[in-house]
């Protein structure tokens, strides 16, 4: 589809990332496809995710989105640095 993930931080209740999409690209579509996705990959490895939301939505509705066109991508990606040693966690703590 066009699309590069660059860099992310997971976090306890939610994931950022600096992703590169063509413009052609609808920014909800890719959210829409990485929720589908990723969902289904967690609840396949983790067998106790797939019984608690069994029928049930595995992550939120919603999303934010911006462009970088003010600030430069090194400003990210060491904001996204700073959230991944601060905020991350192991998927096994």
């Amino acid at each position: 589809m066009g699309v590069t993930i660059v860099n992310g931080a997971l976090s306890r209740d939610h994931v950022r990332m600096l992703v590169d999409i063509a413009p052609h690209v609808s920014v909800s579509d890719i959210v829409r496809r990485a929720k589908g996705r990723s969902s289904r990959k967690i609840q396949q490895e983790f067998e106790h995710t797939r019984k608690r939301y069994w029928a049930q939505c595995f992550w939120q509705s919603g999303y934010f989105s911006t462009t970088s066109g003010n600030i430069t991508d090194d400003v990210i990606m060491h904001y996204l640095d700073r959230h991944a040693h601060t905020d991350s966690f192991s998927p096994s703590a």
